[in-house]
């Protein structure tokens, strides 16, 4: 925190997990820990007038525990929450999601007392398992979630997935099913320049390794 303070960044984004195990693996200590942590940094960034994120790994499922239950992500975004992190991102690292997972997680993430507002709460999708796009969906739809983390050319993910898996969603991928599902978009969002974004960083990347073209996820349509 305090060489993003040097950098002089305007936002800070801290890490956890609903997992112990994968908690220790990514970060090296216990969620009670990393909380401890989290709250020094939200202190400091309290006193430079800088928001802070918070990131929730393994909502769905960890690669060490196995499926991961809804009251304990429940548990750690309201801790988030309460600390002062203006927003809160559930992360299903693994991308082992179903539409049926999200909204038994999204069900309990909001009924409980002191549950974190909706209107802070980010879904933050991997692709791992092909259902992202429709995942989102749930949480759109059903849940009324709107923020939808992605990126272009589904850059980054999980090494813990396993090799070559599809990490996060892509970017153009999602913008292309809001489009289609009829949500309205800025007209800031160009999407031909997203496809032709993300097709060439997965042309650069491709010359180094084989990337999977990730445009191509199977978009859920109104029913």
């Amino acid at each position: 925190m305090e060489k993003a303070l040097k950098a002089n960044v305007d936002e800070v984004a801290v890490f956890t997990a609903a997992s112990e195990k994968f908690s220790m693996t990514n970060t090296n200590c216990t969620i009670d820990e990393s909380m401890k942590n989290i709250e020094q940094v939200l202190q400091l960034a309290k006193e430079h007038a800088i928001p802070v994120r918070g990131y929730v790994s393994c909502v769905i499922r960890c690669p060490y525990e196995g499926a991961v239950a809804p009251d304990a992500v429940a548990r750690v975004a309201e801790m988030l929450w309460s600390r002062g992190c203006y927003e809160i991102s559930l992360g299903d690292t693994t991308g082992a999601g179903t539409p049926e997972s999200m909204a038994a997680l999204l069900s309990v993430v909001f009924d409980r007392p002191g549950a974190c507002p909706r209107e802070a709460v980010a879904v933050h999708c991997h692709d791992t398992g092909g259902n992202a796009l429709k995942n989102i969906r749930v949480a759109l739809d059903d849940y009324k979630v709107n923020i939808v983390d992605s990126s272009i050319a589904g850059l980054g993910g999980c090494p813990y997935a396993g090799p070559n898996a599809p990490g996060n969603v892509a970017t153009e991928a999602v913008v292309a099913q809001l489009a289609k599902l009829g949500y309205s978009l800025s007209p800031q969002i160009r999407t031909e320049d997203l496809i032709s974004i993300g097709s060439w960083i997965r042309g650069e990347l491709a010359k180094l390794s084989s990337v999977p073209d990730k445009t191509s996820t199977t978009e859920a349509s109104r029913s």
